[in-house]
């Protein structure tokens, strides 16, 4: 049987550690490292309903995207969302990992998946890693497509890949749509990077008021498509990857993908 850090040995092999950005908090953030794990829940956000789901199953291991200690934490309060996910998962003896910016610019991690499963080719890190990667790593990702398509074709595309709650956007549609850049989450910051790059449009989520400004009067078609939808696919094809893993090795463990719904709705 597989211990928690059986895992923690895989999950360095496909999300390192170090690839994660300097202000984030990655790895094994409750728990102990000798557990037994039989059953892994993956999920995009710690929530309360989350270790509610994994403490009623059963499970043994949650493994977020979004870190549940995120920064430095002056009291464990039950009455406090993060306090009662702590001390529910301490109390259950269920260990909880996250990967985040490491998933974030894995090839195959959370914008490398968003520019395949939208059909773009040629994809390459929007901000390149400096960490010492040699597979392209990097936070978001530029790619084309080769024969260019229509602003309202894209605009179906993203409705079918992400299925988001919302579609917003900022600055002038283009006639044609061929160079892409993609960053799922909160990246709005790397607008004016995806604009000198040469992309059309640039999918995000989460667009500053002063970065949608900034769009319109660049020229650079904007869109928010909102945090979990860019997000959350690739959860699906992360759980598959550490299935694989699991596979490999023999283990006789169950890893499913949590229920969760965006958590911001239109009205």
């Amino acid at each position: 049987m597989p211990i928690v850090r059986d895992f923690l040995t895989i999950l360095q092999h496909i999300t390192p550690d170090y690839l994660a950005e300097e202000w984030d908090n990655v790895g094994l953030l409750v728990g102990d490292p000798q557990q037994p794990v039989r059953r892994v829940l993956m999920a995009l956000d710690p929530t309360c309903a989350l270790i509610d789901q994994a403490r009623n199953g059963q499970y043994d291991l949650i493994i977020t995207h979004h870190p549940i200690i995120f920064r430095p934490l002056k009291a464990i309060r039950t009455d406090t969302p993060a306090g009662r996910f702590i001390t529910t998962a301490a109390c259950g003896h269920m260990s909880v990992i996250a990967c985040h910016t490491n998933l974030d610019s894995i090839q195959g991690g959370v914008s490398d998946h968003l520019a395949q499963a939208l059909g773009l080719v040629d994809s390459k890190p929007l901000v390149p890693s400096r960490k010492g990667c040699d597979l392209d790593c990097g936070l978001g990702r530029l790619g084309i497509y080769p024969a260019p398509i229509t602003a309202d074709a894209f605009l179906a595309r993203i409705r079918q890949t992400c299925a988001p709650p919302w579609i917003l956007e900022a600055g002038p549609r283009p006639d044609r749509v061929a160079t892409v850049a993609v960053c799922g989450g909160s990246c709005s910051d790397l607008a004016e990077i995806a604009f000198d790059l040469g992309a059309d449009v640039y999918l995000t989520a989460e667009v500053k008021h002063s970065v949608a400004c900034w769009a319109a009067d660049a020229g650079l078609w904007l869109l928010d498509a909102g945090h979990f939808a860019t997000e959350s696919p690739a959860m699906i094809l992360f759980r598959d990857t550490l299935r694989q893993q699991a596979t490999d090795r023999e283990w006789n463990v169950v890893i499913d993908t949590a229920t969760q719904l965006p958590p911001l709705r239109l009205t």
